[in-house]
């Protein structure tokens, strides 16, 4: 990993700092899109047992054993056994006998069984079936529970995280704890990139609007994962590790912030 930015993990391990997103990538879609990211530089792949596209990822990544690798448990898979028996079923439509990092993927709390799902986690990393292990969209009350009932804190929790939406009270807390905070739709689905402050800066670098974006989640210190099935946008993104931002534009991008900017679902009442 030369030169590719990476960040200390709480287990001792690294993470590479940019990922690269696979939502909403059809499974026959997916080998040619990881392999296309793999082709400029992505050490990160991030997938999901719900996205239904576990098998192409693995296809994709090929004999690249040195990719870190992610997937995540889904809802309906939560509690001790589920979560042990789904992960075998995500290993197994990977093709690998372990994951470099295993997220729960919501903590549904009207299910109230993301304590037991979290211990199984712990089981399956103590197994070498997942090296490290996170959650995902967790608040700063789930984060604490399993934390205090199990002793464990996540390496990693994986939420919305974008220019508009910039969760500051929660990456404090991540800080405090020694989590990293990953940041899913990074660009606000697209839309982040069309701010004034943004087109703006992206004339001042020279560089694309999605590439500043992501140096900003990069010098915050943030790992953002974004997708894009076009070699174009992949190169693009992947720019954001050729160049800084500074402390004014950091600062201009910081503005951005707003107290509804949310585009996903709320962790508070999202069970589905």
């Amino acid at each position: 990993m030369t030169d590719y930015p990476t960040l200390p993990l709480n287990d001792g391990r690294q993470i590479p700092q940019l990922g690269f997103g696979t939502w909403q990538i059809e499974e026959e879609n997916a080998p040619k899109a990881v392999k296309t990211a793999i082709d400029v530089g992505y050490w990160l792949i991030d997938t999901a047992a719900i996205y239904g596209n576990e098998r192409g990822v693995g296809e994709g990544i090929g004999d690249w054993s040195d990719i870190f690798l992610q997937t995540k448990i889904w809802n309906d898979s939560q509690g001790y056994d589920r979560t042990l028996k789904a992960a075998e079923k995500c290993l197994g439509r990977l093709g690998r006998d372990h994951v470099d990092m295993l997220l729960i993927h919501w903590p549904c709390p009207d299910k109230d069984l993301y304590v037991d799902t979290w211990k199984a986690l712990i089981e399956l990393r103590d197994q070498g079936k997942a090296k490290s292990i996170g959650v995902s969209n967790f608040r700063e009350e789930d984060l604490k529970r399993i934390a205090d009932e199990t002793g464990v804190v996540p390496a990693l929790n994986q939420v919305e995280l974008h220019p508009s939406f910039q969760q500051r009270d929660l990456r404090a807390v991540h800080k405090e704890m020694g989590i990293i905070t990953q940041s899913w739709s990074p660009l606000g689905q697209g839309g982040g990139m069309d701010a004034d402050a943004i087109q703006q800066i992206a004339g001042e670098t020279g560089q694309p609007a999605s590439a500043v974006v992501l140096r900003w989640h990069i010098q915050h210190g943030l790992v953002p994962i974004p997708k894009s099935t076009s070699r174009d946008h992949v190169e693009q993104n992947f720019a954001a590790l050729s160049f800084e931002l500074s402390d004014d534009q950091m600062t201009r991008i910081d503005a951005l912030d707003e107290a509804d900017g949310r585009l996903g679902p709320d962790p508070a009442k999202f069970n589905g």
